[in-house]
């Protein structure tokens, strides 16, 4: 059921691909959002959510997009230059991001001119899906923060729950039947007012915006789960997880 009416103009690839997606979805998994009306109705924002599954785009986008708003993710360039491929993804308003740099300068620079062309960013700070044994939200990467200090748009957090029994991580096929229930828990904007103000904007400041990012996702998350969260969030980097390849693989094993 949309709860909110569309507002944004649809492209003509919009319009072929939600009611195969929204079917998909729909004949796969039962949903429940909550507090939804958090996601604001018009302007700049960004959503943040933790990352359970590789199916987590297509949830996200059915929240997003029932509560009247597109979403718009970061897409890697190299995806674009399939000529049908990449005007799919052009006319469906997603962003090609150039990797400059080991620091992504250039998708940061893509989600800072989203937002301020007044688009629905979708942003899991986490950066991949969570190694977190009981699948609790990780530590987070900056780039979120960065972006909500350089715009001073809302953060909007999310925490949700489900997805994964749809698809779970790294799984390469679905477990379709019985339908999945995919619980969405919508925040409200983070407070990152006073960070914003703070010259220059230090690696502690960025640092303590993320804190606090990681932090309204977790409560969300333990509230969906109706259970406590850990005391401490994992950390790949302590714990000598890698990020590509093997996702159980750590540094300096075989």
């Amino acid at each position: 059921m949309v709860v909110r009416r569309m507002q944004e103009k649809k492209s003509w690839a919009w319009r072929l691909a939600e009611p195969i997606v929204r079917a998909a979805l729909l004949s796969t998994t039962r949903h429940d959002w909550i507090d939804g009306e958090n996601i604001p109705a018009t302007g700049g924002c960004i959503i943040v959510l933790n990352h359970v599954s590789h199916v987590d785009p297509l949830t996200a986008a059915h929240l997003v997009y029932d509560h009247g708003r597109l979403p718009h993710y970061l897409a890697k360039s190299g995806l674009f230059r399939n000529k049908a491929l990449g005007a799919f993804f052009r006319a469906a308003g997603q962003i090609p991001v150039e990797r400059l740099s080991k620091n992504a300068v250039g998708a940061f620079d893509a989600a800072v001119q989203a937002v301020h062309e007044g688009k629905c960013v979708v942003v899991y700070p986490e950066g991949t899906i969570t190694r977190d044994p009981d699948g609790w939200p990780m530590t987070g990467k900056s780039g979120a923060a960065r972006i909500a200090l350089e715009t001073g748009c809302p953060v909007v957090p999310v925490g949700q729950w489900g997805a994964q029994q749809l698809l779970a991580p790294y799984a390469k096929r679905p477990d379709l039947f019985p339908r999945k229930l995919v619980t969405m828990k919508v925040g409200k904007p983070v407070d990152l007012g006073d960070l914003a103000d703070r010259e220059p904007r230090t690696v502690a400041v960025i640092q303590e915006a993320t804190d606090r990012i990681m932090d309204a996702i977790t409560a969300l998350v333990a509230d969906v789960r109706g259970e406590p969260a850990p005391g401490q969030r994992f950390d790949m980097k302590k714990a000598g997880v890698r990020q590509i390849g093997n996702p159980n693989k750590r540094e300096g094993k075989k």
